[in-house]
């Protein structure tokens, strides 16, 4: 039977959050955000159903233009989701879920294109609507996502997006079952403090949960570490010196990913980093093989994918794995990566399910092609993302992926869901008691031991969460800019 979606009607809500303290990444330092909300009225096959989606709206990220201020990025992050929302109105009904999204996508790329948008801004919007009708159709079907996903109740066809993959199925390259738990992949960012004697008595933070990285790693029993760096070649070298010695001190086993945050115009400029690194003893430890994971988006979005790259790569063979992430906002941006020496991509929702599905798939391929070629890596990183929805949502698709370690940090930067009704809290710790426990003085945060998270309640759930109280997520309507 064919499964018939329609989206009659879109509402927004929004909380603004403030960060436990500053996050800084790249070219930003984020201290607060707002988390938008969207609700999907759905009509799967007559019957009207809401889903739910959400993202917080991070300064930069999407696209990392220096010269504007975020009072000015967030109208057009918000002009992206509302055109994406019209468009998805429009288009009345469709064959299956994937079909929605595939016409979806392609006018969203067509507008934005005239536009002059970017893409990773431009299907901030797409991927929005996309977990909401995903989000509505579980819950129409009264199955979670991973099932259906196998069983392909969502209608996707893997040969729409990457033309390899034509006549194949799904579930010939993921898990034969979703993950129960997930391996915490702890951010290091370029402002966090790694000891407790770092930090001020005036920046000191009474919430109960850990500040620095050696309060986390004692915490929560961390294993997996993304370390950011700046680009600066002085204050990398020290401030990775520092880290290499609290890691090999305290977690020797640790596995380390580095993220350039697209410091670097070209390889030549990294190599030259990276080199730089390699002669310095105390920093063996990260670079050792054994530890050091991968390299995720050392060059500028705007230079990432030139030919001149795949050219400067072939010339440095013993260069460190390396993927994208902020490159990676198209259909042809992972096939493009790999043509030129990158070795896979990351997944983060807002940069679309589907999409993530299908890369997901095509570098399972490309290792069973040429399984002397790799590694291929799709690793799971983070956008500072908090529950309960969007965090939920997230690790249902790393979980169905089978994506064992995953960054996570907005359990870092931000207090747990305490900025949520009390009533909504509770709910949550009893819905996602694997997830979620109480913090010393009452809010849920996540629940991290031996750095893994239980996350069963959530493959069991619709989309990752049972949540369905709109009405105390937020406050109705877009955030505006403050």
């Amino acid at each position: 039977m064919t499964d018939i979606v329609r989206v009659l009607e879109i509402e927004y809500s929004h909380r603004w959050m403030e960060t436990r303290f500053p996050f800084q990444y790249g070219i930003a330092s984020m201290t607060r955000l707002p988390h938008l909300f969207l609700k999907a009225k759905l009509q799967v096959n007559g019957a009207v159903i809401d889903g739910l989606s959400s993202e917080g709206l991070p300064p930069k990220w999407f696209t990392k233009n220096p010269k504007t201020l975020f009072e000015e990025d967030l109208p057009e992050m918000l002009a992206a989701i509302e055109h994406a929302a019209k468009t998805a109105v429009a288009l009345g009904e469709k064959e299956s879920v994937f079909g929605f999204w595939n016409v979806l996508y392609r006018e969203q790329d067509a507008w934005s294109k005239s536009e002059g948008l970017p893409p990773l801004l431009a299907h901030l919007g797409t991927s929005l609507i996309e977990r909401a009708v995903i989000d509505g159709f579980c819950r129409a079907k009264g199955k979670p996502f991973c099932v259906l996903l196998r069983e392909n109740g969502l209608g996707m066809d893997l040969g729409r997006i990457h033309s390899e993959l034509k006549g194949m199925d799904v579930k010939d390259f993921l898990p034969d079952v979703p993950l129960e738990c997930i391996a915490i992949r702890h951010t290091v960012g370029l402002g966090d403090p790694l000891t407790k004697n770092e930090i001020s008595a005036e920046d000191q933070i009474d919430d109960g949960l850990p500040h620095s990285l050696e309060e986390s790693i004692d915490c929560y029993g961390l294993l997996y570490f993304k370390v950011k760096i700046r680009g600066d070649l002085e204050a990398d070298v020290a401030r990775l010196k520092q880290i290499a010695s609290l890691l090999a001190r305290k977690v020797p086993g640790a596995r380390i990913t580095f993220d350039g945050n697209e410091q670097f115009r070209d390889i030549a400029q990294f190599r030259e980093h990276w080199e730089a690194y390699i002669r310095e003893p105390e920093l063996e430890f990260l670079l050792d093989p054994t530890c050091l994971l991968f390299v995720e988006q050392p060059l500028h979005r705007d230079f990432a994918l030139l030919d001149s790259v795949g050219a400067a790569l072939a010339e440095w063979p013993e260069a460190p794995p390396m993927i994208i992430d902020e490159s990676d906002g198209e259909l042809s941006s992972l096939p493009r990566a790999l043509e030129l020496g990158y070795r896979g991509t990351s997944h983060k929702n807002c940069k679309g399910v589907f999409k993530g599905i299908a890369n997901r798939c095509l570098l399972r391929w490309k290792q069973e092609q040429s399984p002397e070629g790799g590694p291929w890596v799709m690793s799971g990183e983070d956008l500072a993302n908090v529950g309960p929805v969007a965090l939920l949502n997230d690790l249902s698709v790393m979980a169905s992926l089978g994506i064992d370690h995953v960054e996570r940090n907005g359990h870092h930067y931000f207090a747990g869901l305490s900025m949520y009704p009390k009533g909504m809290q509770e709910r949550v710790l009893t819905q996602h008691s694997d997830v979620y426990k109480s913090s010393e003085i009452g809010f849920p945060t996540l629940r991290i031991h031996n750095g893994m998270l239980g996350i069963r309640t959530i493959t069991e759930a619709a989309f990752g969460c049972s949540l369905d109280d709109w009405e105390h997520l937020g406050e109705p309507g877009m955030p505006q800019s403050e």
